[in-house]
């Protein structure tokens, strides 16, 4: 049930930051369902193997670098589905932080209401 609820809050997250931010591109509310779904996955098993295989880049830099993986994992997802699109790679990390917010928030008013 965590995945499914972590699936609809990365979905509306996107559509949220796609709606405020021109460089964020989704070309239809499935698209955006798909990479929320793919998004999810990755999440789920790509960034904690990036996570443990780059700590102590991200020790030296303070934890910096954890954004640099969050945006990371959002090229991939814009890489693997083509109706999703972030423009550069400074907007793909600040998209990315902004998701990850509105994706926690999301995913908490929905595991509220459970």
């Amino acid at each position: 049930m965590s995945l499914v609820i972590s699936w609809i809050a990365n979905s509306l997250a996107i559509l949220a930051v796609a709606y405020f931010l021109g460089v964020v591109s989704v070309s239809s509310t499935r698209d955006a369902f798909i990479a929320g779904a793919v998004l999810s996955l990755i999440n789920a098993i790509v960034r904690p193997i990036l996570v443990i295989l780059t700590l102590p880049l991200t020790i030296v830099t303070l934890g910096l670098f954890y954004f640099v993986i969050t945006g990371f994992c959002l090229f991939l997802t814009s890489y693997f589905i083509p109706g999703f699109a972030v423009h550069g790679w400074f907007m793909t990390i600040v998209a990315s932080i902004l998701i990850s917010l509105l994706s926690t928030a999301i995913s908490h008013l929905l595991k509220k209401g459970e």
